[in-house]
C-alpha cells in the first residue's frame, strides 16, 4: 500500500508571487503515515431504541421531546437524536456495473443494511435438540436472508461455518456441519452421574465436596444421621447403588469418594464448556465490531450454568458487546420446555423421583438465566419458552424498520469502570413498548484529544452513515498489471474553503486525517491506510489551489473482485468530517 497526498497547483499562475518552492525546513505540505490503530472508550453514548405499538409494530413517528433517559437514575441531557428506517431491499441490492480499466467508477453505496451472527450452542445442545435446530434455522434462513442482509454461522465450541455471506446454500451447508461437541465423557457412564449443577452445589455452595470442611467420615456420618442436605444424600445413595458393593463403611467410604472425584471431574468440564460459549460470544462479538453496519448476534442455545466463578467473564462479554453497539438475541431451543416428573428416563437414577425433578427445574432455570441477562443487558430480545423456533428466529434477526438512537454525554462522568444502569422512557407510553440498551461501563481513564479523535475516526469508518460537514468528491479507479493483481486507487478531493485554517505568520495551519477503509462485498474488513496531512501553506498558495481543490491519494493491492470503499476525512481545526461510501468492481 502507499500513499499519495497532491496539491493541484498545474496551470496557474499568482500575480506577483514568487515560482520559488518553500524551504525544506518548512514544507507546506507534508504527509506522514499513522497506525490505523483503534481504541475502545465511551464520549457519547449511544443508546438504540425501538419503540412498539400495541400489535408489535415498530414506529417512527416520536420526536427528541417525547424521550427521558436516565444514567444511574439521573436524568440526562440527550443532544444526539436520529430516526434510522431500513431502508429498501431493491435499494440496497443494486448492483454495480463493471467499470473500465483505469477509468473513475460509480461511487454508489453497496453496504448491506444488517449483518447477523448466528452462534450456535453446540456445546450444549442435545442431539434432540440439535436436529430441531437445523431444521428450524434452515427454514429461517429461507425466510429472512436477502440480498440487504449478510449471515455467518459460528458455533460455541470455536468454529466459523460460514463467514459474512448472502448466500444461502452456503448457509444451509455451515448449519448442516454443526455436531454435538462435549469437552468431556457423559456424566450418565460415571459411577455416579453428577450433573454440572449438582456438581457447583456440593462443591461450590454447600461446601461439601471442597475437600476442606467435611471427611469422608463425617459426610457418611452426616447423611446417616440425616443432617446432610438433600443433594448429598441423593448422590451419595446414586453412588451406592451404582457400585453395588454392599453397605460396610468400606463401601460407604469408597462412595464419598467416588462422589467427590465425579463431582470435581462434572465442575471442571461443566466449567470449561461454560468458558468456551462465553469467549465464542466475546469473540463473535469482536468479529462483529469491525462490520459496517447492523449487528445482531443471536445466540441459539438450551442455556446453561453461570457459576460464580463466570460472572466476571459474562460482564467482559456484556461489556465488548455493549462498547461494540452488538445487540444480543438469545433464543432457547428447547421451545417449550417442562421437566419431566421422575427425570429423564434415559438417564439411570436411583434417588428419588421428587429430588430429580427438583434440580432439573432449578438447572433448567438457571439455564434460561444466562440467555436472559445476555439479551437484557445489550438491548436485546430473549424468545423463550415457545415451540415456534422459526418464528423466533425470524423475530431476532429482523432489523425494526425504525430505530431511535439517542445520544448524550454523561454529567460528571468518573472514570472507574463502573458499570451505569440506563433506562429509557416515554412522556406517553399509553399502549407503547419499549426496547433499548440496560448500561455500559465506563472508562478506566479520561481520554486525551487523540484518543478521542481516534474513538471519533473510528466509529465513522465502521459506520455507513455518510457525512457532509465537509464536501469532499470521492473517486476510485483501478489499473491491472496482471489478471491475477489490481492496483485500486481512492482519490478524495475538497475545497480549501471548507477547512478551517489557523493563522501562524505567513503560513495556514491545519491538519487532515485521511482515511480509506476496504471491505469485500459482504462487509467483511480487508484493510485500512490513515495518512495525516499536515498544511502549513501560504497566503499564496492558498489562493492558488482555491478553484482546483487538494487531492489526497491512496493506494489498494488487491485481487479482482467486489469492494466498498468507505472514505472518513477529519479536519483537525475545524472539529468537522466527511464520510463517503464508494464502490468497484474489478473484473
Amino acid at each position: 500500500m502507499k500513499f499519495r497526498a497532491l496539491l493541484a497547483l498545474a496551470c496557474w499562475t499568482v500575480p506577483g508571487w514568487s515560482q520559488t518552492p518553500p524551504s525544506p525546513a518548512q514544507p507546506e505540505i507534508l504527509a506522514k503515515e499513522a497506525p490505523l490503530t483503534f481504541s475502545s472508550r465511551v464520549n457519547l453514548v449511544s443508546v438504540p431504541v425501538v419503540v412498539r405499538d400495541r400489535d408489535g409494530r415498530a414506529i417512527g413517528t416520536l420526536r427528541q421531546e417525547d424521550f427521558q433517559l436516565f444514567d444511574k437514575g439521573k436524568l440526562q441531557l440527550i443532544t444526539k437524536f436520529s430516526v434510522e428506517k431500513a431502508d429498501a431491499v431493491a435499494a440496497a441490492a443494486t448492483a454495480l456495473e463493471p467499470p473500465a480499466p483505469a477509468r473513475p467508477v460509480s461511487t454508489t453505496p453497496v453496504l448491506p443494511e444488517r449483518y447477523v451472527a448466528y452462534l450456535i450452542d453446540d456445546i450444549h445442545l442435545q442431539r434432540g435438540d440439535l436436529l430441531q435446530t437445523r431444521l428450524a434455522v434452515n427454514r429461517h434462513l429461507d425466510e429472512s436472508i436477502d440480498l440487504s442482509t449478510r449471515a455467518a454461522i459460528f458455533t460455541t465450541s470455536g468454529l466459523m461455518l460460514a463467514d459474512f455471506t448472502a448466500d444461502r446454500e452456503k448457509l444451509h451447508q455451515a448449519v448442516s456441519r454443526v455436531q454435538p461437541w462435549t469437552s468431556g465423557p457423559d456424566p450418565q457412564q460415571d459411577c455416579p452421574p453428577v450433573t454440572y449443577y449438582l456438581a457447583d452445589l456440593l462443591v461450590n455452595k454447600l461446601l461439601y465436596l471442597d475437600g476442606v470442611l467435611f471427611s469422608d467420615a463425617q459426610l457418611v456420618q452426616m447423611i446417616a444421621s440425616g443432617k446432610a442436605d438433600a443433594a448429598l444424600s441423593s448422590v451419595y445413595a446414586e453412588a451406592m447403588a451404582c457400585m453395588a458393593c454392599g453397605g460396610d463403611s468400606a463401601c460407604q467410604t469408597q462412595a464419598i469418594i467416588a462422589v467427590r472425584v465425579a463431582a470435581r471431574q462434572a465442575l471442571t468440564y461443566g466449567d470449561r464448556e461454560t468458558a468456551s460459549a462465553l469467549g465464542a460470544l466475546k469473540d463473535v462479538a469482536r468479529k462483529l465490531s469491525a462490520i459496517p453496519g447492523s449487528r445482531n448476534l443471536v445466540l441459539v442455545s438450551p442455556g446453561f450454568l453461570l457459576t460464580r466463578d463466570h460472572q466476571s467473564e459474562e460482564y467482559d462479554v456484556l461489556d465488548r458487546a455493549i462498547r461494540a453497539n452488538v445487540t444480543v438475541n438469545t433464543i432457547d431451543m428447547r421451545g417449550l420446555f417442562t421437566t419431566i416428573p421422575g427425570g429423564d428416563a434415559s438417564q439411570s437414577r436411583s434417588y428419588s423421583s421428587s429430588a430429580a425433578a427438583s434440580y432439573d427445574a432449578t438447572a433448567a432455570t438457571q439455564a434460561d438465566d444466562i440467555l436472559a441477562e445476555l439479551a437484557s443487558g445489550t438491548g436485546g430480545t430473549f424468545f423463550h419458552n415457545d415451540n415456534r423456533l422459526k418464528e423466533g428466529l425470524n423475530q431476532l434477526a429482523a432489523r425494526p424498520e425504525y430505530l431511535y438512537v439517542l445520544g448524550y454525554s454523561p454529567e460528571n462522568l468518573k472514570f472507574d469502570g463502573t458499570y451505569h444502569g440506563l433506562k429509557v422512557t416515554l412522556r406517553n407510553s399509553a399502549n407503547l413498548t419499549l426496547q433499548a440498551r440496560r448500561g455500559y461501563w465506563a472508562p478506566r481513564h479520561a481520554a486525551d484529544p487523540a484518543e478521542a479523535a481516534r474513538e471519533e475516526i473510528q466509529e465513522t469508518v465502521f459506520s455507513r452513515d455518510e457525512i457532509l460537514d465537509l464536501p469532499v468528491d470521492l473517486q476510485t479507479e483501478f489499473f491491472k498489471p496482471t489478471d491475477e493483481k489490481a492496483e485500486l486507487t481512492v482519490s478524495v478531493r475538497l475545497k480549501p474553503e471548507s477547512l478551517v485554517f489557523r493563522k501562524a505568520g505567513d503560513r495556514n495551519h491545519d491538519t487532515l486525517t485521511v482515511v480509506a477503509g476496504l471491505f469485500d462485498a459482504n462487509g467483511n474488513y480487508i484493510a485500512g491506510i490513515q495518512k495525516v496531512v499536515e498544511l502549513r501553506l501560504r497566503d499564496q498558495t492558498l489562493a492558488a489551489v482555491a478553484n482546483s481543490g487538494i487531492v489526497v491519494k491512496e493506494d489498494f493491492h488487491v485481487a479482482p473482485g467486489r469492494y466498498v470503499v468507505r472514505l472518513v476525512v477529519r479536519d483537525a481545526e475545524g472539529q468537522t468530517m466527511a464520510a463517503r461510501n464508494g464502490g468497484v468492481e474489478i473484473p
